[in-house]
């Protein structure tokens, strides 16, 4: 008798469980759909031809975003190669990614740690004394997700002393003001005022980075 009526509860939280699941599902049916066959570039202007574009992705595959090759002054020579302006004393920790080295800036004395990703479709400007820890993605590029999907992009400023610490995001179009920091796993969506501690997703306020 109890395992008829266990099994009997088994049946019906099935029954409730697929229910939901068929409700979900034509809920998504019957919602809108952008169609990406008709994306396009957007206001995304390329600074490069197609022959140095693909040789910067062997380049960056080959060395820039290889564990094997430890060499931070190789990864700064050959920035600086494809167009990045950076400034003396500079640490590149590998891996690295680096979408476009032309629209790269970085001021003296910046460190930059394991895995960090700089997806510069539009130009990013990153002062002196600069900390970018680990797993920080900067994204200067995102998609209209309410037409077509096209492509928009904006520059990212991040000023002298800002520490982003490890797996940040910070987002196209934003300004990073002076000494600030962003704390672990935060989301930038908006610019940050200086000298400020930020956190959280999305990024708020939490306190002033120094006491006096």
């Amino acid at each position: 008798m109890e395992s008829h009526i266990e099994q009997e509860r088994v049946v019906g939280a099935q029954a409730r469980e697929d229910d939901f699941e068929r409700r979900q599902w034509s809920g998504r049916k019957t919602g809108r759909v952008v169609d990406l066959s008709r994306a396009g570039k957007g206001n995304y202007v390329a600074r490069r031809g197609v022959l140095i574009e693909a040789l910067w992705f062997l380049v960056e595959a080959c060395i820039i975003n290889n564990k094997l090759v430890p060499s931070s002054a190789l990864r700064v020579a050959l920035l600086r190669l494809f167009g990045a302006r950076i400034g003396t004393g500079c640490r590149f920790v590998h891996p690295l990614r680096v979408k476009a080295p032309w629209n790269l800036e970085v001021g003296n004395h910046c460190w930059f740690g394991v895995d960090v990703w700089i997806y510069n479709q539009a130009p990013i400007r990153i002062g002196s004394h600069v900390c970018i820890s680990q797993g920080t993605f900067l994204t200067a590029g995102s998609h209209d997700m309410s037409t077509t999907m096209d492509l928009r992009v904006a520059p990212i400023v991040i000023e002298d002393g800002v520490w982003i610490t490890s797996k940040c995001v910070v987002q196209m179009g934003v300004t990073i003001g002076r000494s600030a920091v962003v704390t672990p796993l935060s989301v930038v969506h908006r610019s940050l005022a200086p000298e400020g501690v930020y956190g959280g997703n999305p990024c708020r306020f939490l306190r002033k980075r120094f006491n006096s």
